[in-house]
């Protein structure tokens, strides 16, 4: 990893404004940095003197005249995100204003080759920043005392056969995937506008990415939303089970349940999750009543969230969860059982974990060279 430049407190200001912006002029750069202009533009020489900022055209200004425009230089570098999904590996990379310069998706089994897919085709002269890696999983530091990896064996494995592929020296962060598609949801969503809700996933998993004034509440273990961990069954002589909730809620039982009732004369039960939904859709009454209870159970952990957080919105998201035909009846039973919460369908899909978990990143990268400045001009 290229070490980035030192730099004055006030480049570093101004650099950090600069890769939010993408492109701006030296008077849009004092008004975003709070500085002088004067300081504006010998943080700007000193930015480009190092490669961080580059001259990209000129606007007009309100004058008459032409004001110099600056973008991000070649030395600003990249940022890699990777979603380490349960079928599908996603990869990104972005530079540090979150411009897509390379992705790559392929076969969890293969996740290392996508990742390596993805490093190839970032322009050979960015130096790489900083790398983030969304798991289904809580983190933790190593046993060593050095890094993070996932803290049970759901991920585990998964991450170090990902980690070799990666290059030796940059700072690798991993995320909760859930808590990635929340802040997806929160720039670019359906919770646009709203700094406190719950993303709410249901799919093969379960799990909320909680967040509160804006920032996603991680915890004390950083297991906060892990809703695996709620105990089911709670009811006279029946032993709570590990996880049962989510075995009981995820995508696997609910086609096994339907595959119970499904009648002989509808034709062959759907043996895919997407299928149930299409045949719901189309108004099939035996995968309609699944997909009506599945949306009574999915209401009822809606509800317990509400209970505890209060958050007035609720995104359901996930390979199940997101599905509209849920929404009425998780809306219809939580208003049942708790205070009035608006409850939408996520709007960034399948890819909400890795956008999020690139825009995590790209604010990781500016954060790494924005701390080379000196403390003082």
């Amino acid at each position: 990893m290229a070490r980035a430049p030192r730099l004055t407190e006030s480049a570093g200001a101004v650099f950090a404004v600069l890769a939010g912006a993408g492109r701006a002029t030296r008077p849009q750069l004092a008004s975003l940095a709070g500085l002088s202009k004067p300081t504006v533009s010998s943080a700007v020489a000193e930015l480009e003197g190092v490669r961080l900022a580059a001259h990209s055209g000129t606007a007009s200004s309100g004058t008459g005249r032409n004001a110099a425009v600056y973008r991000l230089g070649p030395a600003a570098g990249a940022v890699l995100a990777v979603d380490l999904g349960p079928a599908l590996t996603r990869v990104r990379g972005c530079a540090l204003d979150g411009t897509l310069l390379a992705e790559a998706t392929g076969p969890r089994a293969g996740a290392a080759d996508v990742v390596r897919e993805a490093l190839d085709a970032l322009p050979a002269d960015a130096p790489l920043r900083t790398i983030v890696v969304a798991v289904g999983d809580v983190t933790a530091p190593r046993e060593e005392g050095a890094g993070m990896r996932p803290a049970t064996a759901k991920a585990g494995p998964l991450f170090d056969s990902v980690a070799v592929a990666l290059p030796p020296g940059v700072p690798v962060h991993l995320e909760n995937n859930v808590n990635c598609a929340a802040l997806a949801e929160l720039h670019e969503g359906a919770a646009r506008g709203r700094d406190t809700f719950g993303y709410l996933r249901i799919g093969v998993g379960i799990g909320l990415g909680i967040v509160v004034g804006g920032q996603v509440l991680r915890g004390a273990n950083g297991a906060a939303g892990e809703l695996a961990r709620l105990p089911y069954p709670w009811d006279d002589g029946r032993e709570p089970r590990h996880e049962a909730l989510e075995e009981y809620i995820g995508a696997r039982s609910l086609l096994r349940r339907a595959a119970e009732v499904w009648p002989d004369t509808d034709g062959p039960c759907p043996s895919t999750a997407e299928q149930l939904f299409t045949l719901a859709g189309q108004g099939r009454a035996a995968a309609r009543a699944v997909v009506d209870r599945h949306a009574v159970d999915v209401g009822r952990l809606a509800a317990a969230v509400t209970a505890v957080l209060d958050p007035g919105l609720v995104v359901l998201g996930g390979s199940t969860g997101a599905y509209p035909q849920l929404l009425h009846g998780v809306r219809a039973e939580l208003a049942r059982l708790s205070w009035p919460t608006e409850v939408v369908s996520s709007t960034v899909g399948d890819l909400g974990t890795v956008v999020g978990a690139a825009r995590l990143a790209v604010s990781r990268g500016v954060q790494t060279v924005t701390e080379a400045a000196r403390g003082k001009d």
